[in-house]
Protein backbone atom coordinates (compact mmCIF):
# COMPACT_ATOMS: atom_id res chain seq x y z
CA UNK A 1 0.00 0.00 0.00
CA UNK A 2 1.72 3.36 -1.18
CA UNK A 3 0.69 6.79 -0.10
CA UNK A 4 1.98 9.65 -2.81
CA UNK A 5 1.04 13.13 -1.75
CA UNK A 6 -1.82 13.64 -5.22
CA UNK A 7 -1.18 17.30 -6.47
CA UNK A 8 -3.79 19.81 -5.51
CA UNK A 9 -5.96 21.20 -7.92
CA UNK A 10 -4.38 25.03 -9.48
CA UNK A 11 -5.70 27.99 -11.05
CA UNK A 12 -8.25 27.71 -13.61
CA UNK A 13 -7.39 25.97 -16.81
CA UNK A 14 -7.10 27.83 -20.27
CA UNK A 15 -8.28 24.03 -21.75
CA UNK A 16 -10.47 25.25 -24.71
CA UNK A 17 -12.71 23.13 -23.02
CA UNK A 18 -16.70 24.42 -23.30
CA UNK A 19 -19.90 23.51 -22.22
CA UNK A 20 -21.11 22.10 -25.10
CA UNK A 21 -17.96 19.93 -25.81
CA UNK A 22 -18.58 18.78 -22.44
CA UNK A 23 -22.21 17.93 -22.55
CA UNK A 24 -21.73 16.13 -25.92
CA UNK A 25 -18.99 14.38 -24.87
CA UNK A 26 -21.23 12.81 -21.94
CA UNK A 27 -24.21 11.84 -24.77
CA UNK A 28 -26.04 15.28 -23.04
CA UNK A 29 -26.93 18.05 -25.18
CA UNK A 30 -25.74 21.31 -25.27
CA UNK A 31 -27.74 23.69 -23.13
CA UNK A 32 -28.72 27.33 -24.42
CA UNK A 33 -27.64 30.09 -22.33
CA UNK A 34 -29.73 31.41 -19.26
CA UNK A 35 -33.06 34.15 -20.30
CA UNK A 36 -33.10 36.37 -17.95
CA UNK A 37 -37.08 36.82 -18.35
CA UNK A 38 -37.62 33.18 -17.69
CA UNK A 39 -38.52 31.26 -14.59
CA UNK A 40 -35.36 29.78 -15.00
CA UNK A 41 -32.91 32.43 -14.88
CA UNK A 42 -34.30 32.62 -10.86
CA UNK A 43 -31.91 31.30 -9.45
CA UNK A 44 -31.30 30.96 -5.35
CA UNK A 45 -28.03 31.70 -3.36
CA UNK A 46 -25.40 29.18 -2.64
CA UNK A 47 -25.10 27.11 0.66
CA UNK A 48 -23.10 24.42 1.84
CA UNK A 49 -25.77 22.29 2.54
CA UNK A 50 -27.25 22.65 -0.86
CA UNK A 51 -23.80 22.39 -2.49
CA UNK A 52 -21.93 19.91 -1.21
CA UNK A 53 -23.20 17.48 1.12
CA UNK A 54 -19.80 16.48 1.87
CA UNK A 55 -19.99 19.73 3.81
CA UNK A 56 -22.81 19.93 5.96
CA UNK A 57 -21.67 19.00 9.17
CA UNK A 58 -18.13 20.45 9.01
CA UNK A 59 -18.46 22.51 12.44
CA UNK A 60 -19.67 19.36 13.81
CA UNK A 61 -16.92 16.95 12.40
CA UNK A 62 -14.33 19.91 13.49
CA UNK A 63 -15.74 19.54 17.17
CA UNK A 64 -15.71 15.45 16.82
CA UNK A 65 -11.80 15.83 15.57
CA UNK A 66 -10.83 17.66 18.48
CA UNK A 67 -12.70 16.20 20.81
CA UNK A 68 -10.58 12.68 19.64
CA UNK A 69 -7.64 14.53 20.46
CA UNK A 70 -5.53 14.96 16.81
CA UNK A 71 -7.78 15.92 13.70
CA UNK A 72 -4.54 14.58 11.88
CA UNK A 73 -4.32 11.13 13.50
CA UNK A 74 -8.25 10.97 13.21
CA UNK A 75 -7.75 11.43 9.06
CA UNK A 76 -4.72 9.22 8.77
CA UNK A 77 -6.70 6.76 10.84
CA UNK A 78 -10.11 6.97 8.36
CA UNK A 79 -7.62 6.55 5.74
CA UNK A 80 -6.35 3.03 7.57
CA UNK A 81 -10.20 2.18 7.82
CA UNK A 82 -10.88 3.08 3.98
CA UNK A 83 -8.28 1.44 2.84
CA UNK A 84 -8.39 -2.02 4.53
CA UNK A 85 -12.07 -1.95 3.59
CA UNK A 86 -11.82 -1.50 -0.01
CA UNK A 87 -9.06 -3.92 -0.15
CA UNK A 88 -11.64 -6.60 1.55
CA UNK A 89 -13.95 -5.24 -1.40
CA UNK A 90 -11.50 -5.39 -4.04
CA UNK A 91 -10.77 -9.53 -2.89
CA UNK A 92 -13.98 -10.28 -3.01
CA UNK A 93 -14.77 -9.10 -6.41
CA UNK A 94 -11.24 -10.52 -7.27
CA UNK A 95 -10.49 -6.91 -9.31
CA UNK A 96 -6.82 -5.82 -9.06
CA UNK A 97 -6.08 -2.21 -7.88
CA UNK A 98 -3.38 -0.65 -5.33
CA UNK A 99 -5.18 2.00 -2.92
CA UNK A 100 -3.64 4.93 -1.92
CA UNK A 101 -3.79 6.76 1.17
CA UNK A 102 -3.16 10.33 1.44
CA UNK A 103 -4.94 13.51 3.93
CA UNK A 104 -5.87 16.49 1.35
CA UNK A 105 -6.47 19.42 3.59
CA UNK A 106 -9.67 18.60 6.24
CA UNK A 107 -10.62 15.01 4.77
CA UNK A 108 -8.67 11.94 3.88
CA UNK A 109 -8.44 10.97 0.49
CA UNK A 110 -8.36 7.44 -0.90
CA UNK A 111 -7.80 6.18 -4.23
CA UNK A 112 -8.03 2.64 -5.95
CA UNK A 113 -5.71 2.95 -9.02
CA UNK A 114 -4.54 0.31 -11.78
CA UNK A 115 -6.28 -2.66 -13.03
CA UNK A 116 -9.60 -2.86 -15.09
CA UNK A 117 -11.85 -0.61 -12.44
CA UNK A 118 -14.85 0.42 -15.15
CA UNK A 119 -17.11 -1.65 -12.60
CA UNK A 120 -16.09 0.47 -9.86
CA UNK A 121 -16.94 3.65 -11.91
CA UNK A 122 -20.11 3.27 -13.35
CA UNK A 123 -22.45 5.36 -15.45
CA UNK A 124 -21.06 8.97 -15.01
CA UNK A 125 -19.77 7.57 -11.43
CA UNK A 126 -22.80 6.66 -10.05
CA UNK A 127 -21.33 2.96 -9.11
CA UNK A 128 -18.46 5.48 -8.07
CA UNK A 129 -20.52 7.24 -5.54
CA UNK A 130 -22.18 4.54 -3.78
CA UNK A 131 -19.26 3.17 -3.11
CA UNK A 132 -17.59 5.97 -1.47
CA UNK A 133 -21.16 6.49 0.79
CA UNK A 134 -20.07 2.57 1.68
CA UNK A 135 -16.72 3.07 2.48
CA UNK A 136 -17.66 6.31 4.93
CA UNK A 137 -20.04 4.37 6.62
CA UNK A 138 -17.61 1.99 7.34
CA UNK A 139 -15.18 4.46 8.14
CA UNK A 140 -17.80 6.09 10.55
CA UNK A 141 -18.94 2.69 11.97
CA UNK A 142 -15.09 2.49 13.16
CA UNK A 143 -14.58 5.76 14.71
CA UNK A 144 -17.44 7.10 15.48
CA UNK A 145 -17.38 10.62 13.25
CA UNK A 146 -18.81 11.33 10.36
CA UNK A 147 -16.42 10.72 7.47
CA UNK A 148 -15.92 13.21 4.55
CA UNK A 149 -13.34 10.99 2.69
CA UNK A 150 -12.83 11.32 -0.52
CA UNK A 151 -12.65 8.30 -3.37
CA UNK A 152 -11.37 8.22 -6.38
CA UNK A 153 -11.49 5.10 -8.63
CA UNK A 154 -9.07 5.10 -11.83
CA UNK A 155 -8.79 8.80 -11.97
CA UNK A 156 -12.16 9.32 -12.74
CA UNK A 157 -12.23 12.51 -10.42
CA UNK A 158 -8.94 13.94 -11.38
CA UNK A 159 -10.12 13.94 -14.60
CA UNK A 160 -13.61 15.14 -14.26
CA UNK A 161 -12.10 17.82 -12.10
CA UNK A 162 -9.90 19.03 -15.06
CA UNK A 163 -12.61 19.15 -17.39
CA UNK A 164 -14.55 21.23 -15.09
CA UNK A 165 -11.97 23.32 -13.81
CA UNK A 166 -11.57 23.80 -17.93
CA UNK A 167 -15.35 24.84 -18.73
CA UNK A 168 -15.90 26.69 -15.41
CA UNK A 169 -12.93 28.98 -16.35
CA UNK A 170 -14.38 29.71 -20.01
CA UNK A 171 -17.85 29.96 -18.80
CA UNK A 172 -16.19 32.73 -16.63
CA UNK A 173 -14.59 34.42 -19.30
CA UNK A 174 -17.67 34.57 -21.18
CA UNK A 175 -20.30 35.53 -18.64
CA UNK A 176 -17.42 38.41 -17.69
CA UNK A 177 -17.53 39.98 -21.35
CA UNK A 178 -20.87 39.20 -22.13
CA UNK A 179 -22.68 40.10 -19.24
CA UNK A 180 -25.30 37.69 -19.41
CA UNK A 181 -25.40 34.71 -16.86
CA UNK A 182 -25.13 31.30 -18.01
CA UNK A 183 -26.12 27.94 -17.19
CA UNK A 184 -24.02 24.62 -17.15
CA UNK A 185 -25.42 21.02 -17.21
CA UNK A 186 -26.56 19.60 -13.72
CA UNK A 187 -24.03 18.12 -11.74
CA UNK A 188 -23.63 16.06 -8.50
CA UNK A 189 -22.69 17.84 -5.36
CA UNK A 190 -18.74 17.33 -5.77
CA UNK A 191 -18.96 18.71 -9.27
CA UNK A 192 -20.73 21.93 -8.32
CA UNK A 193 -18.11 22.56 -5.69
CA UNK A 194 -15.22 22.33 -8.30
CA UNK A 195 -16.91 24.98 -10.79
CA UNK A 196 -18.03 27.42 -7.42
CA UNK A 197 -14.33 27.37 -6.22
CA UNK A 198 -13.25 28.19 -9.61
CA UNK A 199 -15.68 30.70 -10.17
CA UNK A 200 -15.05 32.11 -6.70
CA UNK A 201 -11.26 32.69 -7.94
CA UNK A 202 -12.81 35.18 -10.96
CA UNK A 203 -13.44 38.29 -10.39
CA UNK A 204 -16.36 40.26 -11.89
CA UNK A 205 -18.20 36.63 -11.81
CA UNK A 206 -20.65 34.95 -9.38
CA UNK A 207 -21.99 31.51 -8.81
CA UNK A 208 -25.43 30.32 -7.50
CA UNK A 209 -27.19 27.29 -8.12
CA UNK A 210 -30.93 26.45 -9.15
CA UNK A 211 -33.14 23.43 -9.35
CA UNK A 212 -33.05 20.08 -6.88
CA UNK A 213 -31.56 17.21 -7.22
CA UNK A 214 -30.69 15.36 -9.36
CA UNK A 215 -30.91 18.13 -11.84
CA UNK A 216 -29.70 20.85 -9.81
CA UNK A 217 -27.41 22.78 -11.92
CA UNK A 218 -24.42 25.69 -11.33
CA UNK A 219 -25.32 29.87 -13.04
CA UNK A 220 -22.87 31.75 -13.28
CA UNK A 221 -23.87 35.20 -13.42
CA UNK A 222 -21.49 38.52 -13.74
CA UNK A 223 -20.62 40.22 -10.34
CA UNK A 224 -22.78 42.95 -9.07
Amino acid sequence: MSAPQHPSDTAVSDSPVTESALDEREGQPALPDADAASDDAVVEPVDDEDEDDDEDDEDDDEDDAEEDGDGENLLVREGDVAGDYLERLLDILDVDGDIDLDVEGDRASVAIVGGRLNDLIGPDGATLEALQELTRLAVAQSTGVRSRLMLDVGEFRAKRRADLTALAGETARRVSSSGQPERLAPMNPFERKVVHDVIASVAGVRSESEGEEPNRRVVVLPDK
